[in-house]
């Protein structure tokens, strides 16, 4: 009976221990598979997490092995070659001549937001390397910051705050805070993409009249759609706007396009309000403007350059509010961009249809 009782106890401990082999065979195998599955993904080269990129890389790495720019340039010469993806986050990493040059194999640069003035698109085609950008998904968050320095500028939000905040103040309700209203004035929008459209939405929910100026005309259904009337000529909705708001993309035409002239033309109880680029304004220009009072202010999430340096005269100026270009941060927006990114990216390198490429004009 205790021999019997010997085997079995034997016996179970043999199937215990082979069980085990078993389990520890199999979880080596799936190791192996994975490490060959993230071997054989492509590299993409990016700028480090936190300039930009939100800190999760998580989707990111469902397709790519990431190398990041810092780690690139220890060795450029080893890790160039493998490199086929760019994802381009703000200026970083950085698409000169000659880090391009240092990547043979690169098939697409993908850029996160819509404005591409920082890439040599002709250049960079001409290397075999497309170019994708991420419209739609940067709309609603760029029209609410437009709305927000909108308001912040109309209602002097920012320095109530500081009066508030001030140890030393007696006077919490001053006269200077006695603001402009927002509700039922004319806001006139140059340029009606996508954001133009966004914005023109929220002018409407504060029963804004809403003008806008625009190379091609929406369609009446559009414009209906937002509460908007076209302007033809540029002039007509400065002359009319309380509010002047720019979304357009920066090009040659766009470059210096409010300047002395544009700026003289507004009331000077009107507020210029930027979310498109810094160098579509002349800001020598803006500044003389808002120190004469030929305009009363000025709402900027854009500079040229950015930051400004430290002495400028639009710093100085109280009629003026600056936001360090964050039209575009929030993090569900952040996640939207880098999820098109890497649509984009795969889309290239796996010869498919790709949704945002962008081609020379």
């Amino acid at each position: 009976m205790q021999s019997v009782c010997v085997r079995r106890l034997w016996g179970s401990a043999q199937v215990s221990r082979l069980l085990k082999v078993t389990n520890i065979n199999r979880s080596v195998r799936q190791l192996q598979h994975k490490k060959v599955m993230e071997d054989n993904k492509p590299w993409a080269l990016t700028s480090e997490p936190g300039e930009g990129f939100v800190e999760d890389l998580t989707n990111i790495k469902k397709h790519f092995q990431i190398l990041c720019y810092k780690d690139f340039l220890q060795n450029p010469q080893l890790h160039g070659p493998k490199i086929q993806a760019m994802l381009v986050w703000g200026k970083s990493p950085p698409t000169d001549p000659s880090t391009l040059r240092s990547l043979p194999s690169l098939k697409v640069v993908a850029n996160g937001g819509v404005g591409i003035d920082h890439l040599d698109v002709p250049y960079i085609n001409s290397l075999g390397v497309k170019v994708t950008n991420t419209p739609g998904v940067v709309s609603d968050a760029t029209a609410d910051m437009a709305m927000g320095l909108l308001l912040a500028s109309a209602r002097k939000i920012v320095q109530g705050h500081q009066i508030s905040v001030d140890p030393n103040t007696t006077n919490h309700k001053p006269q200077s805070l006695m603001g402009v209203e927002v509700t039922g004035s004319t806001m006139g929008i140059i340029g009606m993409g996508h954001i133009g459209c966004r914005i023109a939405q929220r002018g409407k929910g504060f029963d804004m009249k809403v003008l806008y100026h625009n190379r091609t005309r929406r369609s009446v259904e559009e414009e209906q759609a937002v509460g908007a009337t076209y302007c033809e000529k540029m002039d007509d909705l400065l002359k009319e706007s309380d509010f002047v708001v720019l979304a357009v993309n920066l090009s040659p035409e766009t470059t210096g396009l409010i300047s002395t002239r544009e700026l003289n033309l507004m009331k000077p109880t009107a507020t210029l309000v930027n979310i498109s680029r810094g160098r579509v304004v002349d800001q020598d220009a803006l500044v003389k403007a808002l120190k004469s009072e030929t305009i009363l202010a000025a709402a900027l999430d854009v500079t040229y350059p950015e930051p400004l340096p430290r002495d400028h005269p639009l710093l100085g100026l109280p009629n003026v509010l600056i936001t360090p270009h964050v039209g575009t941060d929030t993090l569900s927006t952040s996640r939207k961009i880098v999820q098109r990114m890497v649509e984009n990216a795969v889309a290239v390198l796996k010869g498919q249809s790709i949704p945002n490429e962008v081609k020379p004009k």
